[in-house]
């Protein structure tokens, strides 16, 4: 690890114009002979423009081999060919382009996101406070000149309207106003240089026409649109919050030290990170593993669902590989370190997740995609009519520019910022009628695009729970002992037994023996619950298919029990629907060849992979992209966090990992695979009526906007206008709130 010194911006500073800092350092990470790594935290990242444009500044120069930003976590992770005093140069780059940058720290991450967002919370609530009373106002304004309210009445609520308005504006304004004088500074525009223009632009003007005793004022306007765009960039903020967790949560399950056995057979501390390969550590039952490694000593059970999925335990002995975050469950180990630190396959996955997230954060919404032309239009247009008023009117500049404000109030994109979210707001209500969250902004509009299913087995198209299913083959004699040996032991399947027969009492010499099962005395006789071989019997229960448990009494089996995890009541039904519909199914499971074959064959899902890890899945996905395919990936465990962030679109049960469900656009409650299906529909729906507003929108400002070129529209009619066109989106979004036949089978 290498510490450079780094020029950081601080509070007051201007951006761009670092200022030293001594409590901070870069720390420029050794990748190799004669490379580089290091981890920023950049400041002002607001859109996927941003990140293009940092991404392709660093990437033009010679010496990067790698340059990427991570949306949620505004991480930027670069890795450079020489001396580690390049880093210096890197951060220069960035804070050239206008944003700041700091050594990376979750923490410091955490603190700017929560005091990001209660200033953007403090700043939405005055701008809604001062939208509200100025519209009573102007209200009060657009009813007096239809009656007799005279100029002196009208110039004092104008007045008092720029009395409220403008503070609120100066202080509600400060995120656009700051990151569009950022972007200046830079040598570029984002999209809060048309935002910062239109809002002051507007204040302005009516300031002149309030102090000059004109008859209009556009305060409201500017407030009201204000309000809406701090609404709209809360929103970002905490949906980008929410992602972010899901990398914090995964790192929760790295340990932060180690017991280390040394030669001579002495223990001590150490942190996670000083540990390098070829050390022995120590693991406790309990504890979660530190390290990438073989096991030298001891056997366990250990919870491996961070890279199977699988809940059922496996057991691990010597020479068995074992995965940094997987727990160690009921016998202490030593481990010989093989790998650390960013080289762990769980570090390995937080990496898929960002990865992932950035491909996701690159994807525009399509009013989005509109707006990018539409902004620029409108104010050559606002130009345009200052310039021809100027040109060919006698009526003065104070006249040319009072048109070219009234351009910029008509074309006010009401109706064109109402096309998305109200399509949202009313599928989303419809999606939740059906037991099913919509977590993500564009889900919807990338939801449409699926032509591709892919889904995992345990836990999504299974239940996810061991059940025993020859109840009927178990002697009665056998319930209690099996119930009592079960209590002692947290494996699933004696879970399984428990629910079968109900709780019991451990006996009180029951002892679990890692990888076999518990054994007990009871009466004299000696008692095991656990594998076939270690309790005497040579074949599978009669009915048996998936796993199993014998029941052995003084070294003789009497007992098996058969246990499956039984597929979605409606799963058959729901995968036949969606290939009648056309979609593709495909199934990738980190479980056994040969159980994914079984639940394949039931379900009549020809393309199916069995031991598929993390990044398998990803990498299949990938494959599937790169074919032109969009895929819908449907998971629940640990292991599919990657791949639900890596898929076009997502979705998980609500059983699902905590990881998993804030990766996935969607989660769906209950035991039934139905709602796939219903928010495939809703989503096609939901496009067809985006793509119908923005149409609708359009066609609005066609035919508004040369009417106030030509100086024909009165600010009245343009109030009336906006309102309009914005009711007109509102009322065709409504019709998503009827039902359709292809939303159920």
């Amino acid at each position: 690890m290498v510490e450079v010194a780094l020029h950081t911006p601080t509070a007051g500073s201007k951006r761009g114009a670092p200022v030293l800092s001594s409590d901070l350092a870069l720390r420029a990470v050794p990748m190799g002979e004669d490379e580089h790594a290091l981890n920023l935290l950049v400041e002002g990242v607001h859109c996927a423009n941003c990140i293009a444009r940092i991404e392709r500044t660093l990437n033009a120069r010679d010496d990067v081999t790698e340059a990427r930003v991570n949306f949620s976590t505004r991480r930027l992770y670069v890795r450079w060919r020489g001396v580690a005093d390049v880093a210096r140069e890197i951060v220069d780059s960035v804070e050239a382009l206008g944003y700041g940058a700091i050594p990376f720290d979750p923490d410091i991450l955490a603190s700017q996101g929560s005091e990001e967002s209660t200033a953007l919370l403090r700043a939405m609530g005055v701008a809604g406070f001062a939208a509200a009373n100025v519209m009573l106002l102007s209200i009060s304004v657009w009813a007096g000149l239809w009656s007799d309210m005279d100029a002196t009445t009208r110039d004092f609520l104008h007045w008092l309207s720029a009395v409220i308005a403008l503070p609120a504006i100066a202080y509600s304004g400060r995120p656009f106003f700051r990151s569009a004088l950022a972007a200046l500074r830079g040598g570029h525009t984002n999209m809060d240089v048309p935002i910062s223009l239109a809002v002051i632009l507007a204040a302005a003007v009516s300031l002149v026409e309030t102090i000059g005793g004109g008859v209009h004022a556009y305060f409201d306007a500017s407030i009201t649109l204000l309000f809406f765009l701090l609404v709209g960039r809360y929103l970002d903020l905490r949906a980008r919050a929410e992602a972010r967790r899901s990398a914090e949560r995964l790192l929760l399950l790295r340990a932060t030290s180690a017991l280390v056995e040394t030669e001579d057979g002495s223990l001590s501390y150490i942190a996670v990170e000083d540990l390098s390969p070829d050390m022995v550590v120590r693991v406790a039952p309990g504890e979660r593993f530190p390290v990438d490694g073989k096991i030298m000593r001891g056997e366990t059970d250990i919870d491996a669902s961070l890279v199977t999925g699988e809940s059922e335990p496996q057991t691990a002995g010597q020479g068995i590989s074992v995965f940094a975050g997987t727990m160690n469950l009921n016998a202490p180990v030593a481990v010989r370190v093989g790998r650390t630190g960013e080289d762990t396959l769980l570090a390995e996955i937080v990496r898929l997740i960002e990865d992932a997230e950035q491909g996701r954060a690159r994807f525009v919404r399509f009013a989005d995609r509109v707006a990018r032309w539409y902004a620029p239009a409108v104010h050559i247009l606002a130009a345009a009519t200052f310039a021809g008023w100027v040109i060919f009117s006698v009526a003065g500049w104070q006249v040319a520019l009072l048109h070219a404000v009234a351009v910029l109030i008509i074309t006010c994109p009401c109706a064109l910022g109402l096309a998305v979210p109200v399509v949202q707001v009313v599928a989303s209500g419809r999606l939740l009628k059906r037991g099913i969250l919509l977590r993500s902004g564009d889900a919807l509009e990338r939801l449409a695009a699926i032509d591709t299913v892919v889904f995992d087995k345990t836990g999504t198209l299974t239940m996810g729970r061991p059940v025993l299913t020859n109840y009927d083959e178990i002697p009665d004699d056998c319930h209690a002992v099996a119930r009592d040996l079960a209590s002692a032991s947290l494996h699933p399947l004696s879970r399984a037994v428990q629910t079968a027969f109900g709780s019991g009492e451990p006996p009180a010499d029951a002892r679990e023996v890692a990888g076999c099962g518990v054994t007990a005395t009871i009466n004299g006789v000696t008692w095991r619950l656990g594998k076939r071989d270690w309790c005497g019997a040579a074949q599978r229960p009669a009915k048996g298919t998936g796993s199993e448990l014998w029941l052995s009494r003084d070294g003789k089996p009497v007992a098996g029990f058969a246990f499956d995890d039984d597929v979605r009541p409606d799963a058959a039904r729901t995968i036949d629907a969606l290939m009648a519909r056309g979609f593709r199914i495909e199934l990738l499971s980190g479980d056994r060849c040969e159980v994914v074959d079984r639940v394949g064959d039931a379900l009549g899902i020809t393309k199916r992979r069995g031991g598929v890890s993390p990044t398998d899945k990803v990498a299949r996905l990938r494959e599937l992209e790169a074919k032109g395919c969009c895929v819908l990936m449907v998971g629940d465990g640990l292991n599919d966090a990657p791949a639900l962030a890596a898929a076009h679109a997502s979705m998980s049960p609500a059983s699902a990992a905590d990881i998993s469900q804030i990766q996935a656009d969607l989660v769906f409650q209950g035991d039934r695979l139905e709602p796939v299906m219903t928010a495939l529909s809703v989503g096609a729906r939901a496009n067809r009526l985006t793509m119908q507003n923005v149409g609708l929108a359009i066609l609005y400002n066609a035919i508004a906007v040369p009417f106030a070129m030509a100086g024909f529209v009165t600010p009245l009619v343009a109030a009336v206008a906006m309102s309009s066109s914005s009711l007109l989106v509102t009322t065709n979004a409504l019709r998503l709130k009827r039902a359709d036949p292809s939303e159920t089978q």
